[in-house]
C-alpha cells in the first residue's frame, strides 16, 4: 500500500497509536527471518513510533514450518498470519501444522477467513452477467463465505487444541460461529475494525467510481452486522479493534484498472489515524461501549493478545506510551487534516467528539493538537522494533 514506515507511523502518532504491528508478507523462497530483516530494513530510520511485525506465511515449505519455534522464541514475532483466500492461501493441512507448532511454543495463528471457492464461483457468475460495479465486490464475498471459513478454522482449532485469531471479522454470521466455538471452550479470538462497525454496503452505490473507496476484503456488510459486532465487543467475543490499514489512492491506484471491473480494484482502505477518534466518538460518546472497554480493545487486550509485554497499560517499568485525550475536543474528519499518504478518507465530513491532544511514545512527545488538527512533533527513526514475548495460553 501507499504508506511507508514514515508516513504510516506519523499518521499513527497523530491518531494516538503508539505502537503498530504491521503484516510482513513472506515472499516465495524467503525464510521467516529473511522476511523480517527485509521489512526491518525498510523501517529503519523511518519509524516515528515503535513497531513490531506479524510474519504472514505465504510459502509454507517444511523448513519454514520448522522456523516457527525460532520466530516465537528468538525473533520476537509470536503471531503468524495466514489466508484462506487468494492465490497465496494455505490449505487445511498447512493450517493444522501451523496450529500444532504455534501451540507447542506459545504462538498464535491469525487467519483471514473467507471461503475462496464461494468467492471464485460468484466472481464468475457476475463476470458472465456483466455485473462489475464496485457494489458487486460486496456481493461476491457474501457473509456465508466468511461464516464457513470461520467455522472451518474453529474446527481445526478444536481438533488441535490450539488457538486462532480471526483478523478483521466483518459479519454477524461470522461472529455467531466465533461465539459458538468460544462457548464450547475452543480458543477462538477475534478482532474487528471501525469500518465494519460504522459503514455498510450501501456506500458501494455512491455515484461514479466513489464506491471503490470502500473496496476492501472482507467487504462492508449491513447495518445488522454493524450492530452485532458492537454487541460482540461488549460480550467479550471480539477482543480487539484494529484497522487493517491499507490505503490506495482513488486517482491513480483504485481507478487504474478497476473502473470496469470490481475485481481489478486494489483492496484496502486507510484507517490508522482515525481509529481512536472513531471508537471514542461513535462508541463511547454514543453509549455503545464504555470508556474502559474502548481502552481494553484498543490497548490493554491488544498488548496481551500479541505479547507486547512493555505496552498496553500505564505501570511502573512499562513503556511510557501515553495518550492525553480531550473527550470534548471536536474535529471534523477531512483528508486535508490527516496524515495518511492517500487522497481520501472513508469518513470524510464525519464529526467526531474527543481527540488526542498530546501523544507520548516511550516518554517522548510525538504529536499534539494544534489549532484545528493534530500535528506530528516526533522524529523519524525514534521508533524501534519491539520484540514480543511468547504468548501464554489464556
Amino acid at each position: 500500500a501507499q504508506d511507508d514506515y514514515e508516513t504510516g507511523t506519523i499518521a499513527a502518532a497523530c491518531g494516538g497509536v503508539t505502537c503498530v504491528v504491521d503484516f510482513d508478507l513472506q515472499q516465495k523462497g524467503e525464510s521467516i527471518l529473511q522476511a523480517l530483516e527485509r521489512k526491518k530494513s525498510w523501517a529503519k530510520d523511518k519509524v516515528v513510533v515503535d513497531y513490531s511485525l506479524h510474519p504472514a506465511i505465504m510459502d509454507p515449505r517444511p523448513e519454514v514450518i520448522e522456523e516457527i519455534k525460532d520466530a516465537i522464541q528468538k525473533y520476537g514475532t509470536p503471531s503468524f498470519k495466514i489466508f484462506m483466500v487468494y492465490d497465496f492461501r494455505v490449505d487445511d493441512a498447512t493450517m493444522i501444522r501451523l496450529l500444532k507448532e504455534t501451540k507447542k511454543y506459545g504462538g498464535l495463528v491469525q487467519v483471514h477467513a473467507e471461503n475462496v471457492h464461494i468467492i471464485d464461483h460468484l466472481n464468475e457468475e457476475f463476470e458472465k452477467a456483466g455485473k462489475l460495479a464496485p457494489y458487486y465486490h460486496a456481493k461476491s464475498r457474501p457473509n456465508i463465505a466468511e461464516e464457513e471459513a470461520v467455522s472451518r478454522a474453529a474446527k481445526m482449532v478444536e481438533m488441535t487444541g490450539s488457538r486462532i485469531y480471526i483478523v478483521h471479522l466483518s459479519s454477524k454470521e461470522g461472529l455467531d460461529r466465533v461465539k459458538e466455538a468460544r462457548n464450547k471452550g475452543v480458543n477462538v479470538f477475534a478482532e474487528t475494525c471501525p469500518q465494519y462497525l460504522l459503514l455498510d454496503e450501501e456506500l458501494y452505490k455512491e455515484s461514479g467510481f466513489n464506491g471503490a473507496k470502500y473496496v476492501m476484503s472482507p467487504p462492508l456488510r449491513t447495518k445488522e452486522s454493524n450492530t452485532a459486532l458492537w454487541e460482540g465487543i461488549n460480550q467479550g467475543h471480539v477482543q480487539v479493534v484494529a484497522t487493517d490499514h491499507c490505503p490506495f489512492d482513488i486517482k491513480g491506484k483504485k481507478d487504474m484498472n478497476g473502473t470496469d471491473d470490481y475485481k481489478k480494484i486494489p483492496n484496502g482502505a486507510p484507517g490508522i489515524e482515525t481509529l481512536l477518534m472513531l471508537m471514542h466518538s461513535e462508541g463511547v460518546v454514543k453509549g455503545r461501549i464504555s470508556l474502559e472497554k474502548m481502552v481494553d480493545v484498543l490497548s490493554t487486550a491488544t498488548a496481551k493478545m500479541f505479547g507486547l509485554a512493555d505496552k498496553g497499560e500505564i505501570q511502573v517499568g512499562k513503556d511510557a506510551d501515553i495518550v492525553i485525550f480531550d473527550p470534548k475536543q471536536k474535529f471534523t474528519i477531512t483528508q486535508e487534516k490527516l496524515h495518511m499518504n492517500v487522497d481520501y478518507t472513508p469518513y470524510e465530513g464525519m464529526q467526531v467528539t474527543g481527540m488526542p491532544v498530546q501523544v507520548f511514545s516511550r516518554g517522548k512527545k510525538v504529536s499534539e493538537w494544534k489549532d484545528d488538527h493534530v500535528e506530528c512533533v516526533g522524529e523519524k527513526g525514534y521508533g524501534r522494533f519491539v520484540k514480543r514475548v511468547p504468548l501464554m495460553v489464556r
